[in-house]
């Protein structure tokens, strides 16, 4: 008997260690919240590849006059804005960013507005094969107006 007990506690012990992991990453997952418009298919491709990279991804649609007016709220400069709008961890990203610059910005906490891909490049995530991709920058958007880039990407050759 007493080995089987102590098989039985291994195995719980077992499956308690290979499930932690799991649920402790379900708990971590940043969530992401966007506004966009509802007719916007470069939106939701843009919010399905986050959501695969193991972001937690929650998306409101709302009216252009509406999308414009947050857009002003949250201080993202004229010059830098794209189509949709999104918050995480107090951070305003704007547009097609890649999902390893979120990453870089909240592992790095810089302090800043947030990132933006001004327009919305070809090959950028949602909007179209990065096989074929435009050069594009993914800019660092500073609390003073001022900008600088955080990553830049060629165009695929």
């Amino acid at each position: 008997m007493p080995d089987r007990a102590t098989r039985r506690a291994f195995l719980y012990g077992l499956a308690a260690a290979c499930a932690a992991p799991s649920a402790l990453s379900a708990a971590v997952r940043p969530q992401i919240d966007v506004l966009k418009d509802a007719n916007c298919g470069c939106c939701a491709a843009w919010i399905a590849i986050l959501a695969q990279a193991g972001f937690e991804m929650r998306a409101r649609d709302v009216d252009n006059p509406t999308l414009m007016q947050a857009k002003a709220q949250l201080g993202i400069p004229p010059e830098m804005i794209s189509c949709h709008t999104a918050q995480v961890e107090g951070y305003v990203i704007e547009g097609h960013v890649p999902a390893r610059d979120i990453r870089r910005l909240l592992a790095e906490r810089p302090d800043a507005l947030g990132l933006s891909v001004p327009g919305m490049p070809f090959g950028s995530p949602g909007m179209g094969p990065e096989t074929r991709r435009e050069a594009y920058d993914v800019v660092l958007m500073l609390r003073d107006g001022s900008s600088r880039v955080f990553t830049a990407y060629p165009a695929a050759t």
